[in-house]
C-alpha cells in the first residue's frame, strides 16, 4: 500500500507537469499572440524555479516543515495559480503568475523525492518503481491532451481549448494538494544541519572545476542546455503549425523512449565508457534536430517521430550520464553539493541561456505565415554539433574506471 500511495504521488506530481507545459508555446503563440522572446520568457520561468528552489528547500522546507506538507501547502497554491493562467487573456497578465506558479512548482520535485526516499528501505531497489509513475502521468497526460479531448487539433487549437489544459492542471493540482496531508510523515532532517547557504547551492563543489576534464565537462554541460531549450519551447508549436495530427500525443513518444534508454544506460557504460556514453548523447542532439529540419507532416512524418524517439538517448546519454560522472568525480564528501552544483548550472543557468536564444532566434525566423522551421531548427543542430566537436577534442579522460554507478533521477 505504501508503494501506492507514494506511486499516485509521483503519477499527479509529472501528470500536472506535463499537461501544460508541452503545449505551453502553441497556446502562447496561437491564443495569446506572443513572440518567440516572450514564450522564451515563459519557458525561462523553469530556470527561475530552479535557481529559487534550493532556498526554498535547503533555507525553509529542510529545516522546519514537514516535507509533505509543505509539498500539500504548494500544490494548493499551484491550483490556485493554474485556475488564473487559465483564465489569462493576455500575455502581460500570463507571465507574472507563470513564474509565481514555477517559482512553487520547482521545489516540489525535490520535495516527492524526499517524502519517498525517506520511507524505503533500500531506495536503490524501490526508487525506480515508484519514479516510473511519474513517467507515466506525463504520458497519460499528453495522450488525454491529443486523443482524449483533442484539444490539439488545428481547429480546437484555434478555438483556444488548449486553454484547458490549466483548467484540467488545477483540478489534479488541487487533487495532489489535498491527498499529500495524507501522505506518511516526512518530518525535517536537517534542524541542527550548519551548513549555510554555500553548501546549499552546492558551491562546495567548485573546486572540481579545478580537473581539466571536470570543467571542459561542465562548460559543455551548459552549453548543450541551449539545444534542449528549443525542443521544450518550440517542439510542440513546431508539429501544431505544419499540421502534424495530435502532435502532444506523439510527444509522448519521448518519455518512453526516456524510460527504454535509461535501463540501456549502465549497460552502455560498462561496455563504452562514460566519454562514449556523452559524445553519444551530444551526437543525438544534432541528429534529431536534423531530422526536425528536413521532415514534414506529410512523407517525411517518420522523420519526426524518430526525432521525437530520439529523446531518451539525448537526455539519458547525456544528462544522466552526466550526473553519474559527477558523482564519481565528487566523492562522498562531496556528492550532494556536487549534484546541487550541476543541477544549478543546467536547469538553471543553461536553461535560462537556452530559452532566451531560442525565443530569439524563433523571432528571427517567423514569417507572415508562420515560420521558417528548417531556419529554426539547423541553429540547434549546428550548435550541438559544435558543442561535440569541442568536447570530442579537448575531452581526454581516460575512463579507468567503466562501472556505472546506480542511476537515479531526480
Amino acid at each position: 500500500m505504501l508503494r501506492t500511495r507514494l506511486g499516485i504521488m509521483m503519477f499527479l506530481q509529472f501528470f500536472i507537469w506535463g499537461g501544460w507545459f508541452v503545449t505551453l508555446g502553441t497556446f502562447l503563440s496561437q491564443n495569446l499572440n506572443a513572440s518567440g522572446s516572450q514564450i522564451g520568457m515563459a519557458f525561462s520561468t523553469q530556470s527561475w524555479g530552479a535557481i529559487i528552489a534550493p532556498f526554498i528547500i535547503g533555507l525553509i522546507a529542510d529545516r522546519y516543515f514537514n516535507a509533505e506538507r509543505i509539498l500539500g501547502v504548494l500544490h494548493l497554491a499551484g491550483a490556485a495559480l493554474m485556475f488564473g493562467l487559465y483564465r489569462a487573456q493576455d500575455f502581460t497578465t500570463f507571465y507574472p503568475l507563470v513564474l509565481v506558479y514555477m517559482i512553487l512548482y520547482m521545489p516540489t520535485l525535490a520535495l516527492v523525492n524526499s517524502v519517498s526516499f525517506r520511507q524505503m528501505r533500500d531506495p536503490s531497489q524501490e526508487f525506480a518503481k515508484i519514479r516510473v509513475w511519474g513517467t507515466i502521468g506525463w504520458i497519460l497526460a499528453g495522450l488525454a491532451i491529443s486523443y482524449l479531448f483533442s484539444w490539439d487539433g488545428t481547429e480546437a487549437i484555434a478555438g483556444g481549448a488548449l486553454r484547458n489544459t490549466f483548467l484540467m492542471c488545477a483540478i489534479a493540482s488541487l487533487a495532489l494538494g489535498l491527498y499529500c496531508f495524507s501522505l506518511p510523515a516526512t518530518p525535517p532532517k536537517a534542524n541542527n544541519r550548519k551548513g549555510g547557504l554555500k553548501e546549499i547551492l552546492g558551491l562546495d563543489a567548485l573546486k572540481l572545476l579545478n580537473d581539466r576534464n571536470y570543467a571542459i565537462f561542465f562548460v559543455a554541460s551548459v552549453l548543450i542546455c541551449i539545444p534542449l531549450a528549443f525542443y521544450y519551447q518550440n517542439a510542440n508549436p513546431f508539429l501544431a503549425e505544419i499540421g502534424v495530427a495530435n502532435p502532444t500525443g506523439k510527444m509522448t513518444l519521448g518519455q518512453v523512449s526516456e524510460v527504454l534508454f535509461m535501463l540501456l544506460l549502465p549497460v552502455f557504460i560498462h561496455r563504452f565508457g562514460i566519454k562514449i556514453t556523452l559524445i553519444v548523447g551530444m551526437l543525438a542532439w544534432a541528429l534529431r534536430y536534423a531530422l526536425f529540419a528536413v521532415g514534414d507532416a506529410g512523407e517525411g512524418v517518420y522523420l519526426l517521430l524518430i526525432g521525437i524517439a530520439l529523446h531518451g538517448v539525448c537526455y539519458d546519454f547525456f544528462f544522466v550520464s552526466g550526473q553519474i560522472y559527477t558523482d564519481a568525480r565528487a566523492g562522498e564528501r562531496f556528492q550532494s553539493a556536487a549534484q546541487g552544483m550541476i543541477t544549478l548550472a543546467t536547469y538553471g543557468v543553461g536553461m535560462l541561456i537556452g530559452f532566451w536564444v531560442a525565443g530569439l532566434v524563433t523571432d528571427h525566423y517567423a514569417t507572415a505565415g508562420g515560420h521558417d522551421w528548417q531556419g529554426i531548427w539547423l541553429f540547434p543542430a549546428c550548435f550541438a554539433l559544435a558543442v561535440l566537436l569541442l568536447f570530442l577534442v579537448t575531452f581526454k579522460d581516460k575512463d579507468r574506471a567503466r562501472q556505472a554507478p546506480e542511476v537515479k533521477r531526480t
